[in-house]
This record gives structure tokens, C-alpha cells and sequence, in this order.
């Protein structure tokens, strides 16, 4: 399943509701089917820390850091991969 990030949030993601929409209505119910998801940010800017921490750092505590396989980023820019890395190794450290 692939998500168009911009057609939810726009050129700036940043409302951590709508990450948490995204991530309950179109995240969860893909990787429980063990099915891969793409998450394209094509159009997308930049996007708040918090905004991909909403996104993502649930799925990573339920599932493990290793739920990172099943999940594509697409169309990434140098300011949205500096982010998501960010979170992920946030989550990490977490553990």
C-alpha cells in the first residue's frame, strides 16, 4: 500500500493528529496484513519532529525497530530523511 503523504497534510506536515489518522487508519491495518508500506512524501517540504514521531514511534514500541523493513520512504528530501532519522534513532535508544 503506498500513502501519499501530501495529499493529507500538505507541503508542511506538522498536525500530529493527522500523522496519528495516518498511522491508525493506514500504517497499522497494512502491517498487520504483513503487507509493505510506502509512505511517498512527493510535494512534501519539511515536516515537524513531532508530526514523524506521531507517525511512527507507536508502530516502532508495539512492533520493534525491525517494523522499519515492511515501511518504504519515498521522495524523501535532504530535510524529511534528517528528520525521520532523528526519530527512529530517538526510538531506538528507546529500547
Amino acid at each position: 500500500m503506498e500513502v501519499e503523504i501530501i495529499k493529507y497534510t500538505g507541503e508542511f506536515a506538522e498536525d500530529k493528529d493527522t500523522a496519528r489518522e495516518i498511522r491508525v487508519k493506514k500504517i497499522m491495518p497494512s502491517l498487520k496484513g504483513e503487507e509493505k508500506i510506502i509512505l511517498n512524501f512527493k510535494g512534501v517540504h519539511s515536516a515537524t519532529q513531532s508530526f514523524i514521531h506521531a507517525l511512527l514511534s507507536e508502530i516502532i514500541r508495539q512492533k520493534g525497530i525491525g517494523v522499519l523493513d515492511s515501511i518504504e520512504f519515498k521522495n524523501c528530501n535532504d530535510v524529511l530523511k534528517k528528520i525521520i532519522n532523528i526519530v527512529t534513532n530517538y526510538m531506538q535508544d528507546e529500547d
